[in-house]
């Protein structure tokens, strides 16, 4: 789907940042090292299921979902969406989810972890694309309704 996020960027007068690689980028490892940064620095975006709404969390490379903040924030379990599911319901497949030109309905977050960074490095809807933002930028162009804290540095 990386035409319909080159399209929400090119209403933006943005569609030069949409950076395409020779190779995949479809996991934080693969993006850093596509874009030859940490990968702290790659905004991954994991999808939910919440109550039957479709929600999103962009973090940081170097995070994972702290549970029970997950659940002092969401009310529920986190229940990531499974393989099949995600394409139907954000409308980017695994590899490529990005909150940029999402299905209607979807709910976007940005977790604080991506605030140490001057700029991250989000997918653009495939699984070898990204583009660079500060999180200042990146908050208006995801529609992230907050910047909440659910995630947790991963162990080493």
């Amino acid at each position: 789907m990386i035409e319909k996020v080159k399209a929400f960027f090119r209403e933006r007068g943005m569609e030069d940042k949409v950076m395409e690689f020779e190779v995949s980028s479809a996991t934080v490892a693969l993006a850093a090292q596509a874009l030859n940064t940490q990968e702290e620095r790659i905004a991954k975006t994991l999808s939910f299921d919440v109550f039957g709404r479709t929600v999103l969390i962009v973090c940081a490379g170097d995070t994972k979902i702290d549970n029970s903040k997950f659940k002092a924030f969401f009310a529920t379990k986190a229940k990531m969406l499974a393989f099949e599911e995600a394409e139907p319901r954000i409308g980017h497949a695994v590899g490529g989810v990005c909150p940029f030109a999402v299905n209607e309905g979807v709910e976007t977050y940005l977790d604080e972890s991506l605030k140490r960074f001057p700029t991250v490095f989000p997918a653009c809807g495939s699984s070898n694309s990204a583009i660079e933002l500060t999180p200042e930028e990146l908050f208006p162009l995801s529609q992230a309704k907050a910047w909440i804290d659910v995630c947790k540095l991963r162990e080493a």
